[in-house]
């Protein structure tokens, strides 16, 4: 949080933040500039580049991304991570209808299994993923549909897109939070 930042940049003496988190890590972007501004410390945000893309659906989060997935038939592939899953709870049929990619830490699966999905719909694994393994994920489900993040090259993003393509998936696109 902001204050244990300001704390390690006053102990550690740093001279300068360099902030390089995921471009959907909105609250930790905004803690780290605060506890600069706060401290005197330089901040710098540095931002992956965001892919271009067509021919996807994109939503402004996942409250909308969960709404467009209630109003359609189909199995949906989850790829945008355990802290926004309560939202798609909302999804009717939800525990058969979604499968959630999440990183396989014990925190996470008791996360996802509290939110009611079960081990057989938790695909526990650390990516970043080929587009071979992606392409297999989503055949073995059976998604009509690919949720996702623009993580950019180091997120696997463009790896996602290209299998999606190749098995006639649709993408759910959570458009990146705005920038300064």
């Amino acid at each position: 949080d902001r204050m244990a930042m300001e704390q390690l940049l006053t102990k550690e003496n740093i001279a300068c933040v360099l902030d390089a988190t995921h471009p959907y890590a909105v609250e930790a972007s905004r803690n780290a500039k605060a506890a600069a501004q706060r401290t005197g410390v330089p901040y710098i945000r540095v931002l992956r580049k965001a892919s271009a893309v067509d021919g996807v659906v994109q939503v402004a989060g996942c409250d909308e991304a969960a709404a467009y997935l209630a109003s359609r038939e189909g199995k949906a592939l989850i790829t945008t991570g355990s802290k926004e899953l309560a939202a798609f709870t909302a999804v009717p049929h939800y525990q058969e209808r979604l499968f959630v990619r999440v990183l396989p830490t014990g925190a996470v699966l008791s996360t996802c299994e509290a939110l009611g999905f079960s081990a057989a719909n938790i695909i526990a694994m650390q990516g970043p993923f080929s587009r071979e393994v992606n392409v297999a994920l989503l055949r073995q489900i059976g998604a009509c549909f690919l949720v996702t993040k623009d993580g950019g090259s180091a997120g696997g993003f463009a790896e996602k897109l290209a299998a999606a393509r190749e098995v006639g998936a649709t993408v759910i696109l959570i458009a990146r939070p705005p920038e300064e």
